[in-house]
């Protein structure tokens, strides 16, 4: 079973995410921040981390810088999954090594399939 790390601030979102995950076969852990879902990366080393931009403290272009800059984390498939729908942004979070981009809200055949393209396969 593959585990999914959902780093997302916002409550709902990272239930109904999580939930969704879980019901795909996926074992979901998250985290309600860009520090926690760092910490959770080192300690849990999760199959593939889904990770918003936009959060207060560390944000996830933190996120993602230090788990690249880390030999431990460098290697965890990364897919954003953000409400930010400027071209832009998608261009910078590629750039910084990210392996996939889903635009909230999101239909869940869009994350699945992105999930799928970096994974190779669901959950199971």
């Amino acid at each position: 079973m593959k585990t999914v790390l959902v780093i997302e601030d916002n409550l709902e979102i990272r239930e109904n995410t999580a939930e969704i995950l879980e019901l795909a076969g996926f074992r979901v852990i998250t985290a309600q921040n860009g520090k926690d879902g760092l910490s959770v990366a080192h300690s849990e080393n999760p199959d593939i981390v889904l990770c918003d931009i936009m959060m207060p403290g560390i944000d996830g272009y933190q996120v993602i810088k230090e788990l690249r800059d880390n030999p431990l984390t460098a290697g965890i498939p990364f897919i954003y999954v953000t409400a930010s729908a400027e071209k832009a942004d998608m261009k910078i979070a590629m750039e910084m090594g990210a392996d996939g981009y889903v635009r909230k809200p999101f239909d869940i055949t869009d994350l699945m399939d992105a999930i799928e393209n970096v994974t190779g396969k669901s959950g199971t």
